[in-house]
């Protein structure tokens, strides 16, 4: 028999905050930044397609959406570039096929509700992998980038509405 308190403690001092993020339920390093690589390539092909759509609509209705929409895209770059940088990995300078096949589609009408998929792709994929990040930087980041896209996502089904 020891002389051991009944509710004394047999294990260590939890040290669960020195768990590697993996363990803890959340994403890799890894895997953020190839999630971010991922997400990079998307908004640089949405840029592209808000770039060239909002030259060829500038005296329409979808002129100003579309100027926003590009602003933006390109905000997301930078942000994605700095997160990268921050994490020490390689950013891809890759740009999704999605901006070939986005500007293929010759009506505008059409090509913004093709945009407009594109941007909610992003949305759903945000909203996957939101609860694996554990840093409060990355994450701030990645909710606003989501917010963004779903402001800019009732807008343009708003402006196909009205046209």
């Amino acid at each position: 028999m020891t002389d051991k308190p009944e509710n004394a403690p047999s294990s260590p001092a939890c040290l669960a905050h020195e768990a590697d993020d993996a363990y803890m339920g959340f994403a890799s390093r890894e895997e953020i930044a190839a999630f971010l690589n991922e997400l990079l390539e998307a908004e640089r092909a949405g840029t592209g397609v808000a770039l060239r759509s909002a030259q060829a609509a500038a005296d329409t209705p979808f002129g100003d959406l579309l100027r926003d929409v590009h602003h933006d895209e390109a905000k997301w770059c930078a942000m994605l570039l700095r997160q990268l940088k921050t994490l020490g990995a390689p950013a891809s300078a890759k740009v999704g096929a999605f901006q070939e096949k986005a500007l293929a589609i010759q009506d505008m009408r059409e090509r913004i509700a093709f945009l407009n998929r594109g941007q909610a792709w992003v949305v759903r994929k945000l909203g996957e992998m939101l609860p694996k990040v554990r840093d409060d930087v990355l994450h701030r980041d990645l909710q606003e980038m989501l917010q963004a896209h779903e402001v800019n996502i009732e807008r343009a089904r708003v402006a196909l509405e009205k046209a």
